[in-house]
């Protein structure tokens, strides 16, 4: 029986530039559903967010730009901690599937690997 399920994934830029934002987040989406086999017919709603540190453009527009224009999509601003890592992009996809929590992969790419070493990746 499918569910829904969240499915977290994480990037960095090296950069804050516009050809950063997209070619990252489309690289971050693309392996999020290759790794956990998501159609996009399983996709439910993406929800972005980016620190303060990036300001060029929206990473939802990398979903549009590879073909997720007909999913809900939001984008918000991180958290300005204190100490914590640079440029990232953070993404929660909400999916229809079958996979148990424990059978989800969570994909942390880049610098942004440190923010879950307990996941195997």
């Amino acid at each position: 029986m499918a569910r829904v399920r969240g499915l977290r994934g994480a990037t960095t830029v090296a950069e804050d530039s516009r050809q950063e934002v997209m070619d990252s987040t489309a690289e971050l989406l693309r392996a999020m559903m290759e790794r956990n086999e998501v159609a996009h017919d399983d996709l439910v709603t993406i929800i972005f967010t980016a620190t303060p540190d990036i300001t060029s453009e929206f990473p939802a527009a990398a979903a549009r730009s590879i073909g997720i224009a007909d999913v809900s999509l939001l984008c918000a601003c991180e958290m300005a901690v204190g100490g914590s890592i640079p440029r990232v992009i953070r993404i929660l996809m909400h999916i229809y599937t079958e996979k148990s929590l424990t059978e989800l992969r969570h994909v942390y790419l880049k610098d942004a690997q440190p923010l879950r070493t307990d996941l195997p990746q």
